[in-house]
């Protein structure tokens, strides 16, 4: 396709202009993660649809990154206006200075989501973002960048609302959830990040006891260690702001070793495990390995139908089997009220959180919720139920078996 040639003025860069960045999430997550990146001191923090937005400078860019357990990417927004046709968002593009932002070498993919555009093919928009790109490059650099969508150096985002496009370039790289240290999962994983963001929610606080009675490949017991040890979640992997040009290299590694520093890898804590499978506990203790928590996590081969609780009170979080995980419905009827009583018979002073899919929790288990927060796991929507064990109450007669 051919390169426009398109009258442009400079983006100016002025330091008294904050940079401004958008944080995704699983949806459900935003007011935790706003939460989150309040409490690690970024600035003009504000949750939004399916993300939190803040400014600053390139340090809280870079903090965030490194710490937050919850957000998806960090995104800068490069670029935005208002469109009526591709080719306004193919100027929009070309205008920026990519050229300085990252070199020629780095190969590129880019990314398009869009809610309620006019526009027919999100692929074509896609290309033309593209193109614009390498266009600008070429015009600069008599060269264009290489297309990797598997594996790019550059990701570049674009959202498009009915009639406004902006353009964000992805600082994380990998997603944020891939902490660095799985190599081991079970059938399907819950992402790091869902994980955490739902620890958030129970009010867990390291000190006190947590326990995941159904813990599969172990995510919840991963987040829970790193947290109580005070182990930033990015410790063991890159980010795409390395290969920024303006990256600061000495800045950065002060602020890993800051983090580094507040670690406390000898505070006692108590968080357990338990799981039926034996494959599945074979995973755990190898991520736990990996992850550097193995003695932090105490994890053994049990039922929590038929186990006492591991400590008089504590938190527990479980992803219970549902749908085709467990079986026909008839095992499902039978294991929801069989939960139900385990948690009663011994689980008093415990909050119990259970994280499903499964619309039939909540009638079989009988227990009454205190709480049902909505949350997605991807595009599956999703509960999680609070029980606030207390002996004797919050028992209902459980629904005829269906």
């Amino acid at each position: 396709m051919a390169t426009h040639r398109i009258t442009r003025k400079e983006p100016r860069e002025r330091a008294d202009v904050p940079n401004r960045f958008f944080a995704p999430c699983p949806r459900g997550l935003e007011a935790a993660l706003a939460d989150e990146l309040n409490a690690l001191g970024l600035p003009n923090v504000e949750a939004g649809n399916a993300g939190v937005a803040f400014t600053g400078e390139w340090s809280d860019c870079q903090r965030a990154n490194l710490n937050s357990r919850i957000a998806s990417r960090i995104l800068w927004r490069v670029g935005k206006t208002r469109y009526r046709s591709e080719e306004d968002i193919y100027r929009m593009a070309f205008t920026l200075p990519w050229h300085r932002w990252f070199d020629v070498e780095r190969t590129i993919r880019v990314n398009v989501a869009a809610i309620r555009s006019p526009l027919r093919s999100l692929e074509f928009v896609t290309l033309r973002i593209k193109d614009a790109v390498c266009d600008r490059f070429r015009e600069n650099c008599d060269r264009r960048p290489s297309v990797d969508t598997v594996q790019p150096d550059m990701r570049i985002h674009a959202f498009l609302t009915e009639d406004e496009a902006t353009l964000y370039l992805d600082t994380s790289g990998d997603a944020l959830f891939k902490r660095g240290w799985r190599k081991r999962s079970g059938e399907a994983p819950l992402r790091e990040n869902l994980a955490a963001g739902i620890l958030r929610l129970t009010g867990w606080t390291p000190g006190e006891p947590f326990y995941d009675s159904m813990c599969g490949s172990g995510t919840f017991l991963v987040e829970a260690a790193h947290m109580a040890l005070g182990i930033a979640p990015g410790r063991g992997r890159d980010f795409a702001f390395e290969k920024f040009i303006t990256h600061e290299r000495e800045s950065w590694q002060r602020l890993r070793e800051e983090v580094k520093g507040m670690e406390n890898p000898g505070r006692p804590i108590t968080i357990y495990g338990t799981d039926t499978n034996r494959a599945a506990l074979t995973a755990v203790r190898g991520n736990l390995q990996d992850a550097g928590v193995t003695d932090s996590v105490r994890v053994e081969l049990a039922d929590v139908l038929e186990v006492p609780a591991p400590a008089t009170h504590g938190v527990m979080v479980a992803n219970p089997p549902y749908g085709v995980r467990i079986g026909d419905s008839q095992e499902l009827a039978a294991f929801y009220p069989s939960l139900g009583n385990a948690l009663k018979q011994r689980y008093a002073g415990w909050r119990v959180f259970l994280f499903s899919a499964d619309v039939r929790l909540p009638k079989l288990i009988g227990l009454k919720a205190r709480r049902r927060t909505p949350l997605f796991n991807g595009a599956l929507e999703c509960r999680l139920y609070e029980y606030q064990m207390v002996e004797g109450s919050l028992r209902r007669p459980v629904a005829a078996a269906i």
